[in-house]
């Protein structure tokens, strides 16, 4: 059995790491309220703006807008991966870097040639490690994403699908359910597809015309979906960094109860034996 000296060192060090933890937990919890009510700010818009294009687009004008347009063979596919900046949140990153891998794997098998797009630092340094070479790194996007770091991710990843460099977008994220549910994601972004429960784009007198409204809303649309992607991802990370934390002070607190007993033992057997001691150098000295 351990010393009590070395027993109380360990709770002491112990109960500073339940201290952390507990901070740490009470901190995501703060951010998770602050992030849920951005995505169900997001959602109503991203729903809203899917409708719209699902209703507007025709195969006819793919021919005028490139972002419409079905390649007859995907030969190059891109795959934009979202993970958290930092750690200490169970298995959120790694369960979206194995999204990501086995989409890439499954992409391969079919014979089709993948570009890798990461951001966030904990997806950036295991694809640096493992040296799967990446087209674009970004680790610069904070838990408060803005639209226009949606934009800057994607403009140029949906400019090269423009420009027929690719011929598919693949998105892989968090789907925030709740704090307890945010199960990595695969979105498949271009090709856009048509919702054929929508109405057509010839069922409405428009003004301006479907064409001019969809040379302004496609490109929001896709910016958008990456956006909502990224607040949800941040809601995700800090629900899983909650769970995480208060899973570590719970059994940080089992810890303590059992050094405490390990203390309590070896403090009571000590004291038997000093008493041991006094009561046989008495009998000695009768």
């Amino acid at each position: 059995m351990a010393g009590g000296g070395d027993v109380k060192r360990r709770i002491k060090s112990v109960e500073n790491t339940r201290q952390i933890t507990r901070t740490m937990e009470l901190v995501a919890t703060s951010k998770l309220k602050r992030a849920t009510d951005r995505v169900r700010s997001a959602r109503p818009y991203a729903d809203a703006l899917h409708e719209i294009v699902s209703g507007l687009y025709s195969p006819a004008l793919s021919d005028q807008y490139p972002i419409l347009r079905r390649p007859d063979e995907v030969k190059r596919a891109a795959v934009l991966l979202l993970t958290a900046n930092r750690g200490l949140c169970g298995g959120f990153n790694s369960n979206l870097i194995k999204q990501a891998l086995r989409l890439m794997d499954d992409l391969r098998a079919r014979g089709i040639e993948t570009e890798l797009h990461v951001a966030g630092k904990k997806g950036v340094a295991y694809f640096r490690f493992r040296g799967e070479p990446m087209l674009s790194e970004r680790i610069d996007i904070s838990d408060h994403p803005t639209v226009e770091d949606a934009e800057s991710l994607v403009g140029p990843i949906r400019d090269r699908f423009e420009n027929g460099e690719i011929d598919a977008v693949y998105l892989v994220s968090s789907k925030f359910r709740s704090a307890m549910s945010t199960p990595p994601h695969t979105r498949e972004l271009l090709p856009i597809e048509g919702d054929p429960d929508a109405s057509s784009a010839d069922s409405y007198i428009l003004s301006p015309s479907a064409d001019m409204l969809l040379e302004r809303i496609l490109p929001a649309y896709i910016r958008n979906a990456v956006y909502t992607a990224l607040v949800e991802n941040a809601a995700a990370e800090q629900g899983s960094r909650r769970t995480a934390m208060k899973s570590a002070t719970d059994n940080a607190g089992d810890v303590l109860e059992h050094l405490t007993r390990t203390y309590n033992r070896a403090r009571q057997a000590q004291i038997t034996q000093e008493i041991a001691e006094i009561v046989g150098g008495s009998i000695a000295l009768e």
